[in-house]
């Protein structure tokens, strides 16, 4: 009885970590759509990166999904090591970006759909990443819990972004856009590090001569 109670518990929570990936797939995909165009329209570097992020989160489901549909220690490496290095890109990408938007002193203009997007999307992330992070610790599954974090960032960048959005349109402080972008980098950056230098294979040990 108690070996079937927990192979149901196990499948409920397979499927409720099933559907936070899937919902936090479809939320990106939409919010692409509405930060490209935001993006464009406004021309901020800020937006530009969350979009870039948002596409990160995408990839970041998907390996999530994948790892979720088998098990084995090197799937879930593999699967960490995707997560890290697109975080990297994201990480190189902002810093370009948002020194060049810096340096060359470009302001960019209100963005109030861009406003909108970034409220509602750092509400709803991060109670995606609470739930990933409770699902994740219940299955004992790394993928899962790490990619949580990544969606508690995406939530906190979602949160950098809108003071920036904020500020430039309620101020006309146009510098707060690129260094939006510069917190953008840093949690980046920080995630790049716990991901790939947290999560690296153990050694197998020397045999016995």
């Amino acid at each position: 009885m108690t070996n079937t109670h927990s192979v149901v518990n196990r499948g409920r929570l397979l499927r409720r970590g099933f559907a936070l990936e899937y919902f936090t797939l479809g939320w990106n995909v939409v919010g692409i759509v509405v930060l490209a165009v935001a993006a464009v329209s406004a021309r901020s570097v800020a937006l530009a990166g969350f979009g870039m992020d948002s596409l990160i989160e995408i990839g970041a489901s998907t390996v999530v999904l994948w790892a979720l549909s088998g098990t084995g220690q090197r799937r879930q490496r593999r699967a960490l090591r995707l997560i890290g290095g697109a975080f990297a890109l994201l990480a190189v990408y902002l810093l370009v970006q948002s020194t060049f938007f810096l340096v060359a002193g470009y302001h960019p203009q209100h963005s109030v759909p861009g406003i909108i997007w970034t409220g509602a999307t750092a509400l709803v992330m991060f109670a995606l990443a609470a739930g990933k992070a409770r699902t994740g610790a219940a299955l004992g599954n790394q993928v899962l819990a790490t990619e949580g974090k990544v969606t508690f960032i995406d939530a906190v960048l979602a949160l950098a972004v809108l003071i920036g959005l904020t500020l430039n349109a309620a101020l006309g402080w146009w510098w707060a856009d690129p260094f939006a972008g510069y917190v953008l980098v840093c949690y980046a950056a920080r995630e790049v590090r716990d991901i790939l230098l947290k999560h690296q294979p153990t050694p197998s040990p020397a045999p016995n001569l």
